[in-house]
């Protein structure tokens, strides 16, 4: 039950739970963004209607409702790191017991409504580890500004079980001590090379645009087609790396690879490389598959911008910030999760607002039935 493991959460400071409870606060806020509700006004809103008072009190056994303040001073006593410890323990049910061949994208976001802002020396910056397959949030993280990603981004890897995932990250994670951190916690890396490693970049990339080389690197072509824009991806691995002069720098290094995306629209063409090294001998078909994972967790962040309008949020306090950005991110996880087992082809908006209409949809979601 949902309530049960919301009540294991720690509070930053002694708290009773006489009148309310933390586990009922963090309960109506994750059925709240179930319903694609945006901000804690509007699921107060929710939560106090008739029909939902009564719905809550018959279903998971809350009796009383906090005023709107009193939610967001609930929402400020929970500890962060408590609730992303509770709410993994949830998605770790919901995993398979083997993860080979799953996809972990690692990828921050910056809260752009705390630049600037009274109480944030540096924008809050929020690391999200997202098994990409599945659509739910493994764990995440917090740093002041995106100048502290890299250390945090292997923090959070120490602390997770990666073993047999593909950890994919973009440029900035490309980092040597990040690769050691992955394989040492015996998952593998495909990491994308870009400027930061001007002499890494420039061997690779004379390598696979020597178009004999190239022609003997093992390649696979896919394309889509959304309305009038056309997308060609080709992808290009080549597990022979003797030549690579950093071939030692990079740990359990196996091969090397290269994207080339081509767009067709009515404006005319245009196309772009991508440039990847990873531990595990990829094929050509794998490499398309967990590079395109990687937008899973840009999706997400995508989400929590458009929908649930993120980067609007005028919420001074970082406590609250952060543990409304865990629970979207949750319950945005349950819903691509419902969306995989059923097979449905409903956006994600509209699942949302069927749950704001039905709440027996909502209880759909939440057991995944």
């Amino acid at each position: 039950m949902l309530l049960d493991f919301m009540e294991e959460v720690e509070s930053e400071k002694e708290y009773d739970g006489y009148y309310y409870s933390l586990g009922e606060a963090l309960t109506i806020v994750v059925l709240g963004s179930l319903c694609g509700l945006k901000n804690v006004s509007q699921i107060h809103q929710w939560a106090e209607s008739d029909r939902t008072r009564e719905w809550l009190k018959e279903t998971f056994a809350i009796d009383r409702i906090p005023c709107y303040y009193w939610l967001l001073s609930l929402l400020k006593m929970v500890k962060p790191d408590s609730l992303n410890r509770c709410l993994s323990q949830w998605v770790i049910q919901m995993m398979p017991e083997k993860r080979d061949g799953l996809t972990l994208a690692v990828d921050g976001k910056t809260v752009r409504s705390t630049d600037g802002k009274k109480g944030y020396p540096q924008p809050l910056h929020i690391i999200s580890a997202q098994l990409s397959e599945l659509g739910l949030t493994l764990a995440s993280k917090s740093v002041e500004g995106k100048s502290n990603e890299i250390p945090a981004v292997q923090d959070l890897l120490q602390q997770l079980d990666i073993a047999g995932c593909l950890v994919v990250a973009d440029a900035l994670n490309c980092q040597k001590k990040t690769a050691e951190v992955i394989v040492s916690g015996k998952g593998d890396y495909l990491l994308s090379v870009k400027e930061n490693h001007p002499s890494l970049l420039q061997d690779i990339r004379d390598y696979v645009q020597d178009d004999s080389l190239r022609a003997a690197m093992t390649s696979q072509t896919i394309q889509e087609k959304s309305r009038d824009r056309i997308e060609t991806r080709t992808a290009f691995v080549s597990h022979d790396i003797d030549w690579l002069p950093q071939k030692e720098q990079w740990v359990h290094l196996a091969c090397i690879g290269a994207i080339h995306t081509q767009f067709q629209t009515q404006a005319g063409k245009s196309s772009q490389w991508h440039y990847y090294l990873s531990s595990r001998q990829l094929s050509a078909d794998e490499l398309l598959h967990h590079a395109r994972m990687e937008w899973a967790v840009e999706s997400m962040h995508w989400m929590l911008d458009v929908h649930f309008e993120e980067d609007y949020l005028r919420v001074a306090n970082k406590t609250i910030q952060e543990n409304l950005n865990l629970l979207r991110k949750f319950s945005l996880g349950l819903i691509k999760q419902y969306k995989s087992k059923t097979g449905s082809k409903r956006a994600l908006s509209k699942l949302m607002f069927d749950c704001l209409l039905d709440c027996s949809m909502i209880l759909r979601i939440l057991f995944q039935n």
